[in-house]
């Protein structure tokens, strides 16, 4: 098939961004409704093969709160958040675990391997990859911080990079289920925004994208006319201290601040729902969501 002038100009534009992120490390935070549509899951599985494909090194870390909440659900349970995170007992932990790794990642390595890639399948205790620890939620209200805790959610410790290192090395797509490991051997809920943030800090990636159900951040959600196309972690945090961020997009704003303080060189929050977004937040001179850096 031949394309169209469109097109032509369009892979054009992409090639110096090819350039640039050949070799380089790409963590792509899946989540949202974006995993609720087989066809769109697809097509977001697809832009994920095409980076690999174009020589670059992609890490998926994926959530899966719906999945999460059915399961509890089922079980009689009713799921609570506190400044955007699932509050979670002991049990609540387990059917976590078992909603993330059992079935999630399970689904999204088999579609990854059926399209043609060569995907492995990671949870958090596998080799240590995620070692964790209790995290307490800071909750703000009228400028003040209040810790909450809000059971088996976990911060993360520390990272197991050699693991994802030797598998991107030997032409795998690390595909990673947010569970953490405690000293004990306890597992911790991690939100998976957060484990994204600090899985994408630890490899010093090129890019951290995460997909999310809105065009990006807003300073006066749902005001259109207030989207920020790009903006500083500072201001960033400012945001979040004024209320304008809340509910789930706190974790998701915190990631990109983590990833970025911890050698990540940008951070991207776009809507995964967007056919493609992946690709033409990457490969476009004027992308589709909000840029998230250190500075101007």
């Amino acid at each position: 098939m031949l394309m169209n002038e469109q097109q032509v100009q369009t892979l054009m534009e992409a090639l110096p961004y090819l350039s640039n992120f050949k070799d380089k490390t790409i963590v792509v935070k899946y989540g949202g409704n974006a995993m609720l549509n087989d066809e769109l899951k697809n097509k977001v599985l697809q832009d994920i093969l095409f980076l690999q494909y174009a020589g670059m090194r992609p890490v998926v870390v994926h959530g899966g709160g719906p999945e999460i909440s059915r399961q509890l659900e089922q079980a009689g349970k009713k799921s609570e958040f506190v400044g955007g995170l699932r509050v979670t007992d002991a049990e609540s932990a387990a059917i976590a675990e078992m909603a993330l790794v059992g079935k999630i990642n399970t689904d999204l390595v088999g579609r990854l391997n059926a399209l043609g890639g060569k995907a492995v399948g990671l949870n958090g205790k596998d080799a240590n990859l995620l070692k964790a620890k209790k995290y307490l939620a800071d909750v703000y209200k009228n400028g003040e911080v209040n810790l909450v805790d809000i059971g088996f959610v976990g911060s993360v410790k520390e990272v197991n990079t050699d693991l994802i290192n030797c598998l991107l090395d030997g032409g795998y797509i690390p595909v990673i289920a947010p569970t953490g490991v405690g000293d004990e051997g306890e597992t911790y809920n991690i939100n998976a925004d957060v484990a994204a943030g600090e899985i994408a800090g630890a490899l010093k990636a090129e890019k951290l994208l995460v997909l999310t159900d809105v065009r990006g951040i807003y300073s006066a959600y749902p005001d259109e006319s207030s989207f920020i196309s790009t903006l500083t972690f500072e201001k960033a945090h400012e945001l979040i201290l004024k209320g304008s961020i809340d509910g789930g997009m706190i974790p998701k704003v915190r990631s990109c601040i983590k990833a970025l303080s911890g050698g990540a060189k940008k951070t991207h929050i776009i809507d995964g729902r967007a056919e493609h977004s992946i690709l033409m937040e990457l490969f476009s001179d004027k992308g589709v969501g909000t840029e998230v850096v250190k500075e101007i």
